[in-house]
Protein backbone atom coordinates (compact mmCIF):
# COMPACT_ATOMS: atom_id res chain seq x y z
CA UNK A 1 0.00 0.00 0.00
CA UNK A 2 2.38 2.53 0.76
CA UNK A 3 4.83 1.83 -2.32
CA UNK A 4 1.23 2.33 -4.06
CA UNK A 5 0.85 5.18 -2.63
CA UNK A 6 4.45 5.99 -3.38
CA UNK A 7 4.09 6.59 -7.25
CA UNK A 8 1.00 8.50 -6.93
CA UNK A 9 3.09 11.23 -4.80
CA UNK A 10 5.55 11.10 -7.69
CA UNK A 11 2.97 11.48 -10.58
CA UNK A 12 1.82 14.50 -8.80
CA UNK A 13 5.15 16.13 -7.48
CA UNK A 14 8.10 15.44 -9.37
CA UNK A 15 8.39 17.99 -11.79
CA UNK A 16 11.89 18.40 -12.08
CA UNK A 17 15.24 16.71 -11.23
CA UNK A 18 16.31 12.86 -11.78
CA UNK A 19 16.35 10.39 -9.45
CA UNK A 20 19.46 8.39 -8.76
CA UNK A 21 19.24 4.64 -10.38
CA UNK A 22 18.07 2.24 -8.50
CA UNK A 23 22.01 0.81 -9.46
CA UNK A 24 23.34 3.10 -6.78
CA UNK A 25 21.42 1.17 -4.28
CA UNK A 26 22.25 -2.17 -5.51
CA UNK A 27 25.74 -1.35 -5.09
CA UNK A 28 25.23 -1.47 -1.58
CA UNK A 29 25.79 -5.04 -0.39
CA UNK A 30 22.65 -5.81 2.01
CA UNK A 31 24.29 -7.30 5.19
CA UNK A 32 23.00 -10.54 6.80
CA UNK A 33 19.68 -10.02 9.16
CA UNK A 34 20.82 -9.21 12.50
CA UNK A 35 19.41 -9.12 15.78
CA UNK A 36 17.57 -12.06 17.85
CA UNK A 37 19.16 -13.57 20.40
CA UNK A 38 22.05 -11.15 19.80
CA UNK A 39 20.25 -8.42 21.45
CA UNK A 40 19.52 -5.12 19.25
CA UNK A 41 21.07 -2.33 19.32
CA UNK A 42 19.77 0.97 21.43
CA UNK A 43 17.34 2.51 18.65
CA UNK A 44 15.95 -0.48 17.98
CA UNK A 45 15.69 -1.88 21.52
CA UNK A 46 13.54 1.35 22.31
CA UNK A 47 11.35 0.87 19.00
CA UNK A 48 10.90 -2.60 20.30
CA UNK A 49 9.94 -1.74 23.81
CA UNK A 50 7.52 1.21 22.81
CA UNK A 51 6.64 -0.33 19.44
CA UNK A 52 6.62 2.92 17.97
CA UNK A 53 8.84 4.33 15.50
CA UNK A 54 9.24 8.48 15.20
CA UNK A 55 10.20 9.84 11.97
CA UNK A 56 11.75 13.00 11.41
CA UNK A 57 9.16 15.07 8.63
CA UNK A 58 9.51 18.89 6.79
CA UNK A 59 6.80 20.68 6.26
CA UNK A 60 7.71 22.53 3.17
CA UNK A 61 10.30 20.48 1.08
CA UNK A 62 7.85 19.05 -2.30
CA UNK A 63 8.37 16.44 -3.09
CA UNK A 64 10.21 14.91 -0.39
CA UNK A 65 8.96 15.90 2.57
CA UNK A 66 5.65 18.20 3.50
CA UNK A 67 2.17 18.73 4.39
CA UNK A 68 -0.57 17.75 2.21
CA UNK A 69 -4.07 19.27 2.49
CA UNK A 70 -5.28 17.82 5.35
CA UNK A 71 -2.12 18.72 6.97
CA UNK A 72 -0.62 15.01 6.47
CA UNK A 73 3.24 14.30 6.03
CA UNK A 74 3.41 12.87 3.10
CA UNK A 75 6.54 12.76 0.73
CA UNK A 76 9.26 10.58 -1.43
CA UNK A 77 11.62 10.57 1.78
CA UNK A 78 8.74 9.65 3.97
CA UNK A 79 7.34 6.76 1.73
CA UNK A 80 11.35 5.66 1.98
CA UNK A 81 11.25 5.60 5.89
CA UNK A 82 7.80 4.01 6.10
CA UNK A 83 9.65 1.11 4.02
CA UNK A 84 12.55 1.46 6.60
CA UNK A 85 9.93 1.01 9.23
CA UNK A 86 9.05 -2.07 7.72
CA UNK A 87 11.64 -4.03 7.60
CA UNK A 88 12.64 -2.40 11.37
CA UNK A 89 9.27 -4.79 12.39
CA UNK A 90 10.96 -7.83 10.38
CA UNK A 91 14.08 -7.15 12.23
CA UNK A 92 12.55 -7.02 15.68
CA UNK A 93 9.71 -9.17 15.33
CA UNK A 94 7.35 -7.04 15.77
CA UNK A 95 4.45 -6.35 12.26
CA UNK A 96 2.52 -3.98 13.71
CA UNK A 97 4.95 -1.16 14.41
CA UNK A 98 3.43 2.11 14.71
CA UNK A 99 4.46 5.54 13.47
CA UNK A 100 4.97 9.16 15.44
CA UNK A 101 5.46 11.99 12.84
CA UNK A 102 7.41 14.45 14.25
CA UNK A 103 7.97 17.91 12.82
CA UNK A 104 11.64 19.27 11.83
CA UNK A 105 13.34 22.20 10.90
CA UNK A 106 16.36 22.84 8.64
CA UNK A 107 17.94 24.22 12.00
CA UNK A 108 16.87 21.26 14.72
CA UNK A 109 17.39 17.84 12.49
CA UNK A 110 20.35 17.38 13.48
CA UNK A 111 20.09 17.84 16.97
CA UNK A 112 16.41 16.01 16.89
CA UNK A 113 18.49 12.67 15.40
CA UNK A 114 21.45 13.17 17.88
CA UNK A 115 19.29 13.84 21.29
CA UNK A 116 16.97 10.55 20.34
CA UNK A 117 14.12 12.77 19.73
CA UNK A 118 13.56 10.98 16.38
CA UNK A 119 14.56 7.71 14.81
CA UNK A 120 14.50 8.84 11.71
CA UNK A 121 14.79 11.82 9.39
CA UNK A 122 13.09 11.57 6.42
CA UNK A 123 13.58 15.06 4.38
CA UNK A 124 16.00 16.44 1.98
CA UNK A 125 19.10 16.31 4.10
CA UNK A 126 22.75 16.51 2.10
CA UNK A 127 24.54 13.84 3.02
CA UNK A 128 28.36 15.30 3.16
CA UNK A 129 31.59 14.37 5.71
CA UNK A 130 30.67 17.46 8.31
CA UNK A 131 27.44 16.09 8.91
CA UNK A 132 28.63 12.54 9.16
CA UNK A 133 30.84 13.80 12.01
CA UNK A 134 26.94 13.47 14.04
CA UNK A 135 24.87 11.16 12.32
CA UNK A 136 24.47 8.68 9.77
CA UNK A 137 22.81 8.34 6.25
CA UNK A 138 21.35 6.26 3.84
CA UNK A 139 22.46 5.32 0.62
CA UNK A 140 22.37 8.42 -1.79
CA UNK A 141 18.61 8.68 -2.54
CA UNK A 142 18.79 11.93 -4.82
CA UNK A 143 21.39 14.32 -6.16
CA UNK A 144 20.50 17.98 -6.32
CA UNK A 145 22.00 21.40 -6.06
CA UNK A 146 21.85 24.86 -4.91
CA UNK A 147 20.21 27.34 -7.84
CA UNK A 148 18.14 30.25 -7.75
CA UNK A 149 14.26 31.54 -7.95
CA UNK A 150 13.95 34.59 -9.07
CA UNK A 151 10.54 36.62 -10.15
CA UNK A 152 9.74 35.84 -14.31
CA UNK A 153 10.66 39.16 -14.94
CA UNK A 154 13.97 39.62 -12.95
CA UNK A 155 16.95 40.08 -14.93
CA UNK A 156 18.91 37.52 -12.89
CA UNK A 157 20.56 34.68 -14.44
CA UNK A 158 22.82 33.84 -12.43
CA UNK A 159 25.78 34.31 -9.94
CA UNK A 160 27.10 37.57 -10.94
CA UNK A 161 23.90 39.38 -11.55
CA UNK A 162 23.35 39.04 -7.94
CA UNK A 163 25.66 41.84 -7.27
CA UNK A 164 24.29 44.19 -4.24
CA UNK A 165 20.73 42.31 -4.12
CA UNK A 166 19.01 40.35 -1.41
CA UNK A 167 19.11 36.02 -1.19
CA UNK A 168 17.43 34.33 1.31
CA UNK A 169 18.02 31.28 1.80
CA UNK A 170 16.67 28.64 4.26
CA UNK A 171 18.78 28.55 7.90
CA UNK A 172 20.93 25.67 8.63
CA UNK A 173 20.90 24.22 5.12
CA UNK A 174 24.11 23.58 2.97
CA UNK A 175 23.11 26.42 0.95
CA UNK A 176 23.92 29.03 3.06
CA UNK A 177 27.23 28.17 2.92
CA UNK A 178 27.35 28.14 -0.92
CA UNK A 179 25.96 31.54 -1.25
CA UNK A 180 28.62 32.89 1.17
CA UNK A 181 31.46 30.75 -1.22
CA UNK A 182 29.40 32.71 -4.51
CA UNK A 183 29.36 35.84 -2.77
CA UNK A 184 33.37 35.35 -1.75
CA UNK A 185 34.32 34.58 -5.07
CA UNK A 186 32.71 37.02 -7.21
CA UNK A 187 32.68 39.59 -4.92
CA UNK A 188 28.96 40.37 -4.76
CA UNK A 189 28.46 42.17 -1.62
CA UNK A 190 25.08 39.53 -1.20
CA UNK A 191 22.53 40.61 1.60
CA UNK A 192 22.05 37.12 2.59
CA UNK A 193 19.27 36.99 5.19
CA UNK A 194 17.81 33.32 6.17
CA UNK A 195 14.00 32.47 6.98
CA UNK A 196 12.90 29.77 9.33
CA UNK A 197 11.82 27.24 6.30
CA UNK A 198 11.59 26.90 2.74
CA UNK A 199 7.91 27.88 2.95
CA UNK A 200 8.78 31.31 4.59
CA UNK A 201 11.71 31.58 2.39
CA UNK A 202 9.88 31.65 -0.39
CA UNK A 203 7.18 33.92 0.85
CA UNK A 204 9.71 36.50 0.89
CA UNK A 205 10.40 36.53 -2.63
CA UNK A 206 6.86 37.01 -3.32
CA UNK A 207 6.59 39.76 -0.72
CA UNK A 208 9.56 41.57 -2.45
CA UNK A 209 11.57 41.13 0.44
CA UNK A 210 14.82 39.28 -1.18
CA UNK A 211 15.70 39.56 -5.18
CA UNK A 212 16.50 35.91 -4.99
CA UNK A 213 15.77 32.58 -2.92
CA UNK A 214 18.66 29.77 -3.00
CA UNK A 215 17.90 26.20 -2.32
CA UNK A 216 17.93 23.24 -3.95
CA UNK A 217 16.66 23.28 -7.48
CA UNK A 218 14.17 20.30 -6.95
CA UNK A 219 12.99 21.75 -3.52
CA UNK A 220 12.59 25.45 -5.84
CA UNK A 221 10.38 23.24 -8.46
CA UNK A 222 8.64 21.37 -6.26
CA UNK A 223 7.37 24.55 -4.47
CA UNK A 224 6.67 26.52 -7.46
CA UNK A 225 4.18 23.28 -8.43
CA UNK A 226 3.09 23.34 -5.27
CA UNK A 227 1.86 27.20 -5.10
CA UNK A 228 1.09 26.85 -8.90
CA UNK A 229 3.36 30.05 -9.77
CA UNK A 230 4.88 28.98 -13.44
CA UNK A 231 3.34 32.14 -14.10
CA UNK A 232 5.07 34.28 -11.65
CA UNK A 233 8.95 32.56 -10.87
CA UNK A 234 11.60 30.60 -12.35
CA UNK A 235 14.65 28.86 -11.26
CA UNK A 236 17.65 30.06 -13.09
CA UNK A 237 21.74 30.09 -13.00
CA UNK A 238 24.14 27.56 -12.75
CA UNK A 239 24.83 24.86 -10.24
CA UNK A 240 26.44 26.50 -7.07
CA UNK A 241 26.58 23.46 -4.41
CA UNK A 242 26.39 19.59 -5.00
CA UNK A 243 24.22 18.26 -2.65
CA UNK A 244 23.63 14.51 -2.36
CA UNK A 245 20.29 13.10 -0.43
CA UNK A 246 20.08 10.86 2.69
CA UNK A 247 17.81 9.31 4.80
CA UNK A 248 19.50 10.24 8.71
CA UNK A 249 19.58 7.82 11.99
CA UNK A 250 21.71 7.72 14.73
CA UNK A 251 25.78 7.01 14.51
CA UNK A 252 27.25 4.11 15.65
CA UNK A 253 24.87 1.67 15.32
CA UNK A 254 26.43 -1.25 13.14
CA UNK A 255 22.45 -3.14 13.22
CA UNK A 256 20.47 -0.23 12.67
CA UNK A 257 22.43 0.78 9.39
CA UNK A 258 22.30 -2.87 7.78
CA UNK A 259 18.43 -2.78 7.99
CA UNK A 260 18.12 0.76 6.32
CA UNK A 261 20.72 -0.61 3.74
CA UNK A 262 19.24 -3.79 3.43
CA UNK A 263 15.90 -1.45 2.94
CA UNK A 264 17.36 0.61 0.03
CA UNK A 265 18.75 -2.94 -1.57
CA UNK A 266 14.95 -4.56 -1.58
CA UNK A 267 13.50 -1.28 -2.84
CA UNK A 268 16.22 -1.01 -5.85
CA UNK A 269 16.06 -5.11 -6.53
CA UNK A 270 12.18 -4.02 -6.93
CA UNK A 271 13.07 -1.27 -9.33
CA UNK A 272 10.38 0.66 -7.29
CA UNK A 273 13.30 4.08 -6.52
CA UNK A 274 12.81 4.40 -10.78
CA UNK A 275 11.08 8.16 -10.63
CA UNK A 276 7.78 8.35 -12.81
CA UNK A 277 7.33 11.44 -14.80
CA UNK A 278 4.63 13.48 -15.68
CA UNK A 279 2.22 12.83 -19.05
CA UNK A 280 1.51 15.75 -19.15
CA UNK A 281 1.44 18.10 -22.13
CA UNK A 282 4.67 20.12 -21.18
CA UNK A 283 6.49 16.76 -20.86
CA UNK A 284 8.78 18.37 -23.71
CA UNK A 285 9.97 21.05 -21.15
CA UNK A 286 10.04 17.95 -18.26
CA UNK A 287 12.37 16.53 -19.91
CA UNK A 288 14.42 19.22 -21.06
CA UNK A 289 15.11 20.15 -16.82
CA UNK A 290 15.52 16.51 -16.03
CA UNK A 291 18.30 16.45 -18.59
CA UNK A 292 20.20 19.55 -17.07
CA UNK A 293 19.73 18.32 -13.70
CA UNK A 294 21.30 15.09 -14.56
CA UNK A 295 24.08 17.33 -16.65
CA UNK A 296 24.37 18.90 -13.05
CA UNK A 297 24.47 16.15 -11.27
CA UNK A 298 27.51 14.39 -13.37
CA UNK A 299 29.12 17.62 -13.59
CA UNK A 300 28.98 18.13 -10.18
CA UNK A 301 30.27 14.44 -9.36
CA UNK A 302 33.52 15.14 -11.05
CA UNK A 303 34.13 18.89 -10.09
CA UNK A 304 33.97 17.78 -6.28
CA UNK A 305 36.04 14.79 -7.18
CA UNK A 306 33.02 12.41 -5.55
CA UNK A 307 33.45 8.53 -6.02
CA UNK A 308 33.71 6.65 -9.27
CA UNK A 309 30.71 4.81 -9.12
CA UNK A 310 28.62 8.32 -8.26
CA UNK A 311 29.99 9.79 -11.50
CA UNK A 312 29.01 6.48 -13.48
CA UNK A 313 25.37 6.75 -12.59
CA UNK A 314 25.26 10.25 -12.89
CA UNK A 315 26.35 9.57 -16.71
CA UNK A 316 24.02 6.99 -17.10
CA UNK A 317 20.99 9.43 -15.93
CA UNK A 318 22.38 11.43 -18.83
CA UNK A 319 22.45 8.92 -20.96
CA UNK A 320 18.81 7.93 -20.02
CA UNK A 321 17.55 11.80 -20.36
CA UNK A 322 19.10 11.58 -24.18
CA UNK A 323 17.67 9.05 -25.27
CA UNK A 324 13.89 10.27 -24.08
Amino acid sequence: MRQRSMLLVLRRTVRAGGLLLAASLLATAAGAQTGGSEGLSPTLANIKRAHVVRLGYRESSPPFSFLDQANRPIGYSLELCEAIVDEIGVEVDDADLKIEYVKVTSDDRIPAVVQNKIDLECGSTTANAERAKQVAFSPLMFVAGTKLMVPKASTISGPTDLKGKTVVVTKGTTNEQAMHNVDKKFSLGLNIVTAADHEQSYQMLVDQKADAFATDDILLYGLIARHKSQDKFRVTGEYLSYDPYGIMFRKGEPQLAAVVERTFHKLGSNRDLIPLYNQSADRREAQRRDLAAARGSLQGAQRHGRDEQLIVIASQRVARMRAR
